[in-house]
């Protein structure tokens, strides 16, 4: 795939950055570099390979799930300006 001046042009508008003219010429070279190293992976044998979140086998410890701090509602609520059961009440914002 080649990479054409209006197609920089039109990147440019809608990433909405700014490239000078002495920058399209490199700009266009480094995306076409990009595009040959994603032609290159894609090019990769990966049948019989299965798709993995993570090179690694890494668990991830979790923490156990506990309470660790006491309920403050009724305290919290007190100060809010309106609330009814249990609920705070806010103006209505959308028609």
């Amino acid at each position: 795939m080649t990479i054409e001046r209006a197609d920089i042009e039109k990147l440019a508008e809608l990433a909405r950055v700014q490239i000078t003219e002495e920058n399209i010429a490199s700009t266009t070279r480094s995306l076409a570099d990009v595009l040959a190293l994603v032609d290159q992976l894609q090019a990769a044998d990966t049948t019989g390979i299965d798709p993995m979140a993570h090179p690694l086998d890494a668990v991830q410890r979790l923490r156990p799930d506990q309470v660790d701090e006491p309920d403050r509602r009724e305290i919290f609520q007190a100060l809010a300006p309106a609330t009814e059961d249990g609920l705070y009440l806010v103006p209505r914002v959308i028609e």
